[in-house]
C-alpha cells in the first residue's frame, strides 16, 4: 500500500516554513560567528610536554597581552590550538614563553590571517555556494528538459533550489544561535560540510526526480499527483537507509573523532537530515502544488 505523501504536504510546508524563518530571525539577530579564517587573526598551535594546563589557566596567563577574545580548543590529549587577534613576532615569542611558565610546550605551529585576506575568503566562500546554487539548478533544469509536461522542465530545478536554500539556511540558523550563546564559530570545514550538503540533497532529489520522469514516461502524464506519489513511495526506502547510513558515520565523529571534527561531523548531521526531509516532503510535493496551481490559473 502507497503512503499519500502529496496528501499532507500542507503539514511539511508548515514545518518547514516555521523552521526557516526561525533560521532566518536567528540569523538576523545574532548573526554568525565567523572564525579567523574569515576575520583575520593569529592561531598557534601547541603541544604541552608536561601536564596541560586548564583552558582558564592560559586564559589568565595572557590576559596582559590584550589580545582580545583568545579562543583555546583542546586537541588529542596533550594540545591546544589557540586563537586570538593578530600579532606580531615579539608578541608571538612571548606569548609562547608565557605559556611555556605554566607547562612546557613546543610549538606546532603559528599562522597568522591579515583581515583583508579573511575578507576576501569570506567573499569567495559566498560566490562558491551562490554559484554551486545557480550550477545545480541549470543542470537539473538541463537534465530534465525531455519531461516538460504537465510541468516544466526548469520548475524541477527551481523546486531543486528551493530545497538547497532550506538545507543550508536550517544548519546556519543552528550555528548562529550556537555562535551566540557558545562560541561557536564558522571555519574552512563547516563550509566544506556546508557544500558537501548541497552535493548530497541535490543527489537524494535528482533520484526522485529521476523515478517521477521514468514513470511519466512509462505511464503517460494523467494523474501528474499519483506519479509522483508513486515515485516517492518506490524510492524513500532507498533514501531513509542512505541517510541513516551516513548518520551513524557522522555521529561517530561527533563523538569520537574529536575537537577539530565535532562542528564539522555537526553541521553534516543537520544538513543531511535536512536534506533528506527536503527531497521527500518539499521538493516532490512542490512540483505537484505548482502544476496545481498552475492549472487552477489557466482555469
Amino acid at each position: 500500500m502507497n503512503f499519500p505523501f502529496i496528501k499532507y504536504s500542507k503539514i511539511y510546508y508548515a514545518l518547514s516554513g516555521i523552521l526557516i524563518v526561525a533560521a532566518i530571525a536567528s540569523l538576523i539577530m545574532f548573526g554568525l560567528k565567523f572564525g579567523i579564517e574569515f576575520t583575520g587573526g593569529s592561531n598557534m598551535e601547541i603541544d604541552f610536554t608536561g601536564s596541560r594546563p586548564s583552558n582558564d589557566q592560559i586564559v589568565k596567563a595572557l590576559d596582559s597581552f590584550k589580545l582580545g577574545d583568545v579562543v583555546v580548543q583542546p586537541t588529542g590529549t596533550t594540545g591546544d590550538i589557540l586563537q586570538f587577534k593578530g600579532v606580531d613576532e615579539a608578541t608571538h615569542q612571548q606569548i609562547l614563553a608565557a605559556i611555556n611558565k605554566l607547562s612546557p610546550a613546543q610549538e606546532k605551529s603559528f599562522q597568522f590571517i591579515g583581515p583583508s585576506i579573511g575578507q576576501e575568503l569570506k567573499n569567495k566562500t559566498i560566490i562558491a555556494i551562490l554559484l554551486s546554487l545557480l550550477a545545480i539548478t541549470a543542470y537539473i533544469a538541463f537534465a530534465f528538459r525531455k519531461v516538460s509536461r504537465p510541468v516544466a522542465s526548469w520548475k524541477y530545478g527551481i523546486t531543486s533550489l528551493i530545497a538547497l536554500f532550506h538545507d543550508i539556511l536550517i544548519p546556519l540558523g543552528v550555528f548562529s544561535v550556537l555562535g551566540k550563546y557558545y562560541g561557536v564559530e564558522i571555519t574552512v570545514p563547516i563550509v566544506a560540510a556546508l557544500l558537501t550538503i548541497l552535493g548530497f540533497s541535490v543527489h537524494d532529489t535528482i533520484v526522485i526526480f529521476d523515478r517521477i520522469r521514468e514513470n511519466i514516461q512509462r505511464s503517460g502524464m494523467s494523474q501528474f499527483e499519483e506519479t509522483v506519489n508513486k515515485s516517492l513511495n518506490q524510492t524513500v526506502g532507498r533514501s531513509i537507509s542512505t541517510v541513516i547510513t551516513v548518520l551513524l558515520v557522522m555521529a561517530s565523529l561527533f563523538f569520537f573523532g574529536g575537537d577539530t571534527l565535532k562542528y564539522f561531523s555537526l553541521a553534516l548531521i543537520i544538513g543531511i537530515t535536512s536534506g533528506a526531509y527536503s527531497s521527500i516532503f518539499i521538493a516532490s510535493p512542490l512540483l505537484v502544488s505548482w502544476q496545481k496551481w498552475t492549472e487552477k490559473r489557466a482555469k
